[in-house]
């Protein structure tokens, strides 16, 4: 047991230097790509580009904390969609009561919905599979209808902001371009911590929970305790990401908590790949920009939504990741299969030269053929041509620096009479 500790105390050890890996080096493309976004936004769509990049790192956000209970600890909760709400309704009450700045309304925003994690969490938590599925989606609809009854903060019809969080007593957030680039800060830093996390010991249990928690148990790990916990840190994440949504709308509404809202969140994961962390990131961009070009097609977007996700996951199991894990596979296949064609090749090639007469058995041949040759030219000019060949001759064998050796002494050789 304790051999078993060191091992994953070990490669958990190893795994906090996280050296830059494919996973790495897609999620900075992406990071890259979304941060030159307000620069093209002016060219291509305006404040209305930017208003879809700001909600699609917010979802971001959101779609990381589900992956680590869905990637790493084998979880899919159906009811994440509570703490999104949570975190903008705990910001907007903060907000309508004059408490609307940062120092107040983030805390009390991932408080609460730390508070609801950790109380719903230690019931969900002991439950697997289905079971697990359908009593986080319990607990969500039970949210979403006690948002509804709070008829002192807009029941039914939602809760409008006074303002946006303010910052120092500074209205920096009023910016659009402030807010997106603080809401890319929080996503790079979820991301950073996620990755730690998961690289850690505590990531590595969490794996290994969801690979066998049996023989975790076995080598003694407690599974209830390591679930509870990560539950608990993807609710306070998807609070904070609430609590930006409800900052970027001025608004939240009970919709934000309904089970259609969790189901969303579960397509980004799988749509961007679980397993890794850029998917959740790609898939969130990816739905929103599907969602925005196909309600512009028409007003059932969600009729042409359904079945092309039903044909990603027939035919696409792994998400954009996996895509893109699989060519990086098959160009690997394809780049080994041209070296040992090349090395064939090579082998073949000098296996041909090693089958023909070397030079030694060629200057015979050669020596003849050029020998017939001269012999043919003296026998047209046979004056001019024995003067000129007693002249070379002299001069091949009267220098020193000429004395016929190597092919010099082939000429000379072929010269004489």
């Amino acid at each position: 047991m304790r051999q078993a500790r060191r091992v994953i105390s070990a490669g958990a050890s190893a795994a906090v230097a996280w050296p830059v890996s494919f996973d790495a080096r897609m999620a900075v493309f992406y990071f890259v790509l979304i941060a030159v976004l307000p620069l093209l936004a002016p060219r291509l769509g305006g404040g209305y580009l930017l208003i879809i990049g700001e909600r699609a790192v917010i979802f971001a956000i959101a779609a990381l904390s589900l992956e680590l209970l869905i990637g790493a600890g084998g979880l899919v909760s159906f009811g994440h969609a509570a703490f999104l709400g949570i975190g903008a309704y705990a910001g907007g009450i903060a907000a309508s009561h004059g408490l609307g700045i940062l120092s107040i309304a983030l805390p009390a925003a991932l408080a609460a919905a730390a508070a609801f994690a950790l109380a719903t969490g230690a019931i969900a938590v002991r439950t697997r599979g289905v079971y697990f599925i359908m009593i986080t989606l319990a607990f969500a609809q039970m949210a979403f209808f006690i948002a509804t009854s709070l008829a002192p903060y807009g029941g039914d019809d939602g809760l409008t902001w006074p303002t946006r969080t303010t910052v120092f007593g500074a209205r920096i957030l009023k910016n659009e371009t402030v807010f997106y680039y603080v809401g890319l800060a929080l996503l790079i830093l979820t991301y950073v911590c996620l990755g730690h996390l998961l690289g850690s010991r505590f990531g590595r249990v969490l794996r290994g929970l969801k690979d066998n928690d049996t023989r975790m148990q076995a080598i003694g790990f407690t599974p209830y305790l390591y679930r509870l916990a990560a539950y608990v840190i993807a609710g306070t994440l998807c609070g904070a990401a609430g609590f930006l949504l409800g900052n970027q709308a001025e608004f939240v509404s009970p919709a934000y908590m309904h089970w259609q809202r969790s189901g969303e969140l579960i397509i980004m994961v799988l749509l961007g790949g679980s397993g890794t962390l850029y998917g959740p990131m790609f898939g969130a961009l990816v739905f929103l920009l599907l969602e925005e070009a196909l309600s512009h097609l028409t007003e059932h977007w969600k009729v042409v939504l359904g079945p092309a996700l039903v044909l990603m996951a027939l035919f696409a199991s792994g998400g954009i990741a996996g895509a893109i894990a699989g060519w990086r596979q098959r160009r690997g296949a394809l780049a080994r299969l041209a070296s040992a064609r090349a090395r064939s090749a090579r082998r073949h090639l000098a296996a041909g030269l090693a089958r023909l007469p070397s030079w030694h058995g060629l200057r015979q041949p050669l020596r003849t053929y050029a020998a017939s040759c001269l012999d043919w030219l003296a026998a047209r000019t046979p004056a001019r041509w024995r003067a000129g060949k007693r002249a070379l001759r002299r001069g091949l064998q009267g220098s020193p620096a000429l004395r016929p050796r190597g092919l010099r002494a082939s000429i000379a050789r072929w010269w004489q009479p």
